[in-house]
C-alpha cells in the first residue's frame, strides 16, 4: 500500500527519472515477492509512459502492459466533437495542421488545477504557431463556466458531461493528457501533472520549441 501511493505521488510533477526509476524498481520487488493485481497496473503505466525499465515475470504485469497497449492503439488517431463553455463546436478532424493537447481535468482535481497555469503559459506562448489546447471536463458548466472565469484561462474548455469523450480516451483517473501532431496521430501522452518543462519535452516531439 505505500509503494503504490508513493508511485502515485511521484508522478504528480517532475520528480526526476532517478526518483521514478527508484520506486519502479521497488514496486518490481515487491512484485518479485508475490502477486499484485493493483501494483502491477501501476508499475506498468510507470514503465510505458515514464520511460522506465524493471525486470518482471509475472503474468498480471504482463496482462497490465498489454492492456495499456492496445488502449495506446485505440488513441493513436481519434475524432471527436464537442461544444465550449461559449457554444463553439471543436473537433479533432477540424484541427487537422495544429498541433493538438487534449487535457482531461477537472474543477476539483488539485493537480489538474496546478498545471493549468502552465498550460495557459504555453498556449500564449505557441498558439501563434499552431498550438491548440482542449481541455476536457465532465463537469457541467454551471460548475466549470465560474471556475474559468475567476482564473481567466483563454485556451478551449470543452464539456463531456455524459463522460462520452473520457470514455473514448479511456480515461480513468485525471489529469491525463494526450499530444497530437499536425497530421492528428498521438505522439505523446502523460498519465499525470505535468510541470512546464515536461509539457514542453511532448511539445518536442511535435515539432514546436
Amino acid at each position: 500500500m505505500l509503494i503504490g501511493s508513493l508511485s502515485n505521488l511521484v508522478t504528480e510533477g517532475d520528480a526526476g527519472h532517478d526518483t521514478l526509476q527508484s520506486v519502479a524498481s521497488t514496486m518490481a520487488q515487491v512484485l518479485r515477492d508475490g502477486p499484485n493485481p493493483s501494483l502491477s497496473s501501476t508499475l506498468a503505466s510507470l514503465v510505458r509512459y515514464e520511460h522506465l525499465e524493471v525486470s518482471v515475470d509475472s503474468p498480471a504485469y504482463r496482462a497490465a502492459m498489454a492492456k495499456l497497449e492496445e488502449a495506446d492503439r485505440s488513441r493513436l488517431s481519434l475524432d471527436f466533437a464537442l461544444s465550449d463553455l461559449k457554444g463553439g463546436k471543436w473537433s479533432m478532424q477540424d484541427l487537422r495542421g495544429k498541433v493538438v493537447l487534449v487535457n482531461f481535468w477537472a474543477t476539483w482535481c488539485p493537480p489538474c488545477r496546478r498545471e493549468m497555469p502552465d498550460m495557459e503559459g504555453l498556449y500564449q506562448r505557441f498558439g501563434p504557431r499552431g498550438l491548440v489546447i482542449l481541455a476536457i471536463s465532465d463537469e457541467d458548466s454551471a460548475k466549470v463556466q465560474p471556475f474559468i472565469a475567476e482564473h481567466k484561462y483563454s485556451y478551449p474548455i470543452l464539456l463531456d458531461p455524459g463522460r462520452t469523450v473520457n470514455k473514448l480516451f479511456g480515461v480513468e483517473g485525471i489529469p491525463k493528457s494526450f499530444l497530437y501532431g499536425r497530421d492528428g496521430k498521438l505522439v505523446a501522452q502523460a498519465i499525470d501533472r505535468r510541470t512546464e518543462r515536461q509539457f514542453l519535452e511532448m511539445l518536442k516531439l511535435a515539432g514546436l520549441e
